[in-house]
């Protein structure tokens, strides 16, 4: 059901009251998402479109590097992350079962994925390994706020890797660098790759993928080709302060906000050892496997790209992130040659395979225009008597509100649906 009489797309005129960042506010306004409590938030129809986009981008780039998509529990025995030293985490869900028994749920899936790994990986013929799911992770946030970005439920893409060595950890860990790299290129996020901290995860070192914006409560150092997160930059023995200013190798340290949207670790033997993972080597000696880890959070991107591109009508969506590639309006009442001319359009549209949202609603004009601005589709299309007269339908580049080439109204659909991905090509 993509006719606007008929989708959920409750659209608000103003953000809520205690919203402060434009993610925040816009994706409320543009009816993307509703809150149900503190840091639990409901993804309505084209919102999670949105989201879906990010997850099958990521899917596609962790499948060309060899991982194999599976599915593990939210709700897991504590034991395993007992044995980890993990269970003490303040933020991690704690809970009990009527029989007694301790349970937890999960915010990450070390303990779940090892676990497995150590039932499963047998012999050195087993290895390496790329394993990886999209699931729901728990966090007990204590302070939900910004919207999706700081919240107590969210999806997660956690993709792990087992190797007989450190060299392979290493060469899984680049084919990630690579495919992470890739993702964000392909979302249209401006984004940097930043040495981390390895963080309650542990193991041998990290990088995170920050989206800069100024909603981000990270801060990360820039200089020429140095990127790290402000807490590593500070304890690098190479950073030189002298008046306030921060150097590094020369060059002046820039502090900039952004939001993580993705952070990748290699962990070695830290979750392998306590969970007995181990296999045998090509001698029968009996090795400890190497593991990495690699998360990110399609919610974060989502919320990274409304925060970089909005201006003050509403949301510009990069087209990969897009819910819809055409905005198609109608300015005319039921029966009228308006709407008949825009029906006509909207099944040429459909039959050429193009993603399209129709406002067929009995509403004013410029409420529709507000919406369409609003939900930020790259294309708006809209029949009304102006296109009647001149036998074009108008066109409207979402971002920077340019003009584009008019669509012929008795146009072919198959000559329409070209035309259509012509002016897709020129959308950012």
């Amino acid at each position: 059901m993509t006719r606007l009489s008929g989708y959920l797309l409750p659209t608000e005129r103003q953000p809520p009251a205690d919203a402060e960042a434009v993610s925040h506010k816009l994706m409320v306004r543009a009816g993307l998402i509703r809150q149900m409590g503190a840091g639990m938030w409901t993804w309505l129809p084209a919102g999670w479109r949105v989201h879906a986009r990010v997850v099958q981008i990521a899917r596609e780039e962790i499948d060309a590097i060899g991982g194999q998509e599976m599915l593990m529990p939210v709700l897991q025995p504590a034991e395993p992350w007992r044995k980890t030293g993990r269970l003490d985490i303040e933020a991690l869900f704690k809970l009990t079962d009527r029989k007694g028994s301790e349970l937890v749920l999960a915010m990450t899936h070390e303990e779940a994925v090892t676990f497995h790994a150590a039932q499963l990986i047998r012999s050195y013929r087993d290895l390496p390994k790329i394993l990886y799911h999209f699931q729901v992770k728990e966090r007990d946030e204590p302070r939900p706020r910004a919207g999706v970005l700081r919240t107590r439920e969210f999806i997660m893409k956690d993709s792990y890797t087992f190797d007989r060595d450190q060299a392979g950890l290493e060469e899984r860990y680049q084919l990630h660098v690579g495919a992470y790299d890739r993702i964000m290129e392909r979302t249209g996020l401006r984004f940097y790759r930043v040495q981390s901290d390895v963080g309650m995860m542990g193991g041998l070192g990290a990088h995170e993928y920050m989206a800069p914006c100024a909603a981000g409560e990270d801060q990360i150092a820039l200089a020429g080709d140095y990127a790290a997160n402000l807490e590593v930059a500070r304890a690098d023995p190479r950073v030189r302060e002298s008046g306030g200013v921060h150097t590094i190798d020369g060059h002046e340290l820039s502090i900039e906000p952004a939001i993580e949207v993705g952070n990748i670790f290699m962990l070695g033997t830290r979750y392998s050892e306590p969970l007995g993972a181990r296999y045998l080597d090509e001698h029968g000696d009996e090795q400890l496997v190497w593991m990495g880890s690699y998360g990110l959070g399609p919610a974060r991107v989502v919320a990274a790209a409304v925060e970089q591109f909005s201006d003050e009508h509403g949301i510009s969506w990069p087209k990969a992130l897009a819910p819809f590639a055409v905005h198609l309006v109608v300015i005319g009442g039921e029966g009228s040659p308006e709407r008949i001319a825009a029906e006509r359009l909207y099944d040429a549209l459909l039959a050429g395979a193009i993603e399209v949202l129709y406002d067929d609603r009995e509403a004013h004009p410029g409420e529709k225009f507000a919406d369409a601005e609003l939900l930020g589709c790259p294309l708006r299309v809209t029949v009304g008597r102006r296109a009647l007269e001149s036998g074009e339908a108008e066109v409207q580049l979402r971002r920077g509100r340019k003009q584009a080439p008019g669509l012929p109204l008795d146009g072919e659909p198959e000559a329409l649906a070209r035309a259509v991905h012509e002016l897709w090509q020129s959308v950012p």
